[in-house]
């Protein structure tokens, strides 16, 4: 068993109800029984605590963990679209340069886009955020298309 006091800490929000009645019924016994009886009685209800609704430790902190990866997906996706939003809007005002290495540069006012001439794929970064790779189709392949055009 981990000590890991986040996952404990969310596990008493969670059942903070049972912890009390747990504790509360920890003090009747000592107060009530007088035999060993009352170690083993104690002992069995913090075990129950522990282990109690089938949650464990690491289950607490495998479901923060998959939250947090659904969080950083929505944050993503709303990224992605913003971006594309962008392309759409800035297209016209984009400065397109031929690197010296063969790869071209595109940058706009919120956009900089990267990538190799017929690979199918450029880098972008919105804000100066990656937003890694995104193969050329629909408005991407406007956007480049828009600020080739406009270059010459």
């Amino acid at each position: 068993m981990s000590l890991d006091t986040d996952a404990w800490i969310q596990f008493l929000k969670d059942h903070w109800l049972v912890v009390v009645i747990a504790i509360v019924a920890i003090f009747l016994i000592m107060k009530v029984v007088k035999t060993v009886l009352k170690w083993v009685l104690v002992a069995a209800i913090i075990l129950g605590i522990a282990t109690y609704g089938g949650y464990s430790v690491e289950d607490i902190k495998s479901r923060v963990s998959e939250e947090i990866g659904a969080i950083g997906d929505m944050v993503s996706a709303e990224a992605k679209d913003q971006a594309i939003k962008a392309m759409a809007g800035e297209a016209s005002e984009a400065t397109y340069v031929d690197n010296a290495d063969g790869s071209y540069s595109i940058k706009s006012t919120n956009l900089e886009l990267t990538g190799v001439p017929n690979s199918g794929e450029v880098t972008v970064k919105f804000h100066d955020a990656p937003l890694g790779t995104w193969k050329m189709e629909g408005a991407v392949r406007e956007f480049v298309a828009q600020a080739r055009a406009s270059a010459k």
